[in-house]
């Protein structure tokens, strides 16, 4: 004979307190923070900082990733900041400033280094998305900047097109030379302010300057702590 059991109230909510505690922490994990737009490039640099600062500290939140922000973006972009950055897997901008889609619009290259794909599309995003600021990002113990200390120590040549990348690190290397302290970091920090002052001899990007609808700064992130540092030494203009 078949049995019939009626599940009390209290029972019901003892069997799926679970559940219901999985539904609610699902739901605070896709909850989306509202955020004002933003203004200026004074308003992007805090926002960036922010991020990065619930980065560092591992309080990153999920952030614009959500289907709804998918739907929204498949509309049009509107990035609030540009982040010109080397390529090194280990410094991901999205991660580094706690941001999701839509929110940066991000160039890579090792090192850095501006070709005429890099400038043209760094100024796209000033001419035609309007991205108020534009962070040029050098890193710790960078890779293509170590690779250019060596070559330049020994007077060497690399290998193929990696050579056209030595070449566009080396002024940074030479400046480095003259300073005291670490090579490495020093070219590092030196290769950032070249890089920024490159920037500003692009017509598109100085006319923007000179207007104060961008500003282009220059930082540097730690691969230990996950810290981007922005200095009075970088982001002047």
């Amino acid at each position: 004979m078949t049995q019939h059991y009626r599940l009390s109230r209290r029972d019901f909510l003892k069997a799926s307190g679970t559940t219901v505690i999985g539904m609610a922490l699902g739901a605070c994990a896709t909850a989306q923070v509202s955020e004002a737009p933003v203004r200026n490039a004074d308003e992007a640099l805090q926002r960036l900082m922010e991020g990065n600062q619930r980065y560092s500290a591992n309080k990153s939140i999920d952030l614009n990733e959500s289907q709804s922000r998918r739907v929204e973006m498949a509309k049009g972009q509107n990035p609030f900041a540009t982040i010109f950055s080397c390529v090194d897997s280990r410094v991901p901008p999205e991660l580094v400033f706690d941001r999701g889609l839509g929110d940066l619009f991000v160039i890579r290259t090792a090192g850095h280094v501006i070709d005429n794909a890099v400038l043209g599309s760094l100024e796209f995003g000033v001419a035609e998305l309007k991205i108020p600021l534009l962070m040029v990002m050098g890193h710790e113990k960078c890779g293509a900047v170590k690779a250019t200390v060596e070559a330049v120590e020994h007077n060497a040549t690399a290998e193929a097109e990696i050579n056209w990348l030595v070449d566009g690190i080396r002024p940074a290397v030479e400046k480095a030379k003259t300073q005291s302290g670490d090579l490495l970091d020093n070219a590092v920090r030196a290769n950032v302010a070249l890089t920024v002052e490159q920037l500003k001899r692009s017509s598109i990007l100085s006319e923007a300057l000179k207007k104060g609808e961008l500003k282009i700064v220059g930082a540097r992130y730690d691969l230990d702590t996950g810290i981007v540092e922005v200095g009075e030494w970088l982001a002047k203009n």
